[in-house]
């Protein structure tokens, strides 16, 4: 299976990847637009991100250039702290760093979120990445509007290790990553895009 060629989203050369979608379908035009509306809003809370999927383990922090959390929508060059079950790397501070590198809200049907594995921004000078994939990786979230159908998307490309920082992070990194690789992280992502379009 290869991955699927999306607008925006980069190509992928090394890894692995995942496309990751929910879907839902609306009665009518005006509750379609209703819901997309509320639907952005979603994706941009991120940190209300796991309420979103209640039976996930891993939590989601927007973060401003200074690695202090921050209630307020995401800007570009911001990053999201990551939580996951089980010990986190010293590089993070027992967290995993992710910086928002492009978001794009131009059109009036599609809104994106672009991510990658950065250093902990606590440690200004630090070039180390405090997370379990390389510098490589991204990771694109899409939620979009087409007739009266509503869509989640997570797409992850060029996955793979981050073997760069020190060896018992490098042992952490390969283990999380391969259980990524396996599919385990899908399955997260699964559970987000499931509750994103989730209205009930």
């Amino acid at each position: 299976m290869k991955p699927k060629n999306i607008p925006g989203v980069p190509l992928h050369f090394k890894g692995s990847f995942h496309d990751t979608e929910s879907i839902k379908q609306i009665e009518n035009t005006e509750e379609t637009n209703q819901k997309y509306n509320i639907l952005k809003q979603r994706l941009f809370a991120i940190n209300n991100w796991r309420k979103y999927c209640s039976e996930s383990t891993t939590d989601f922090k927007l973060c401003d250039s200074a690695g202090k959390m921050v209630e307020r929508l995401p800007k570009i060059g911001d990053y999201i702290r990551i939580d996951i079950p089980g010990p986190g790397g010293s590089e993070g501070r027992s967290f995993d760093w992710v910086q928002i590198v492009m978001i794009d809200a131009d059109f009036s049907d599609r809104v994106m979120i672009q991510c990658r594995p950065s250093a902990d921004p606590a440690k200004k000078h630090s070039r180390k990445i405090a997370h379990f994939y390389s510098s490589a990786a991204t990771s694109t979230f899409i939620v979009s509007k087409q007739n009266n159908i509503l869509k989640a998307g997570i797409y992850g490309r060029n996955e793979y290790p981050n073997l760069k920082s020190g060896f018992f992070n490098c042992i952490r990194n390969i283990l999380i990553a391969v259980g990524g690789m396996l599919g385990f992280s899908k399955i997260q992502w699964k559970c987000l895009t499931k509750g994103l379009v989730d209205f009930k």
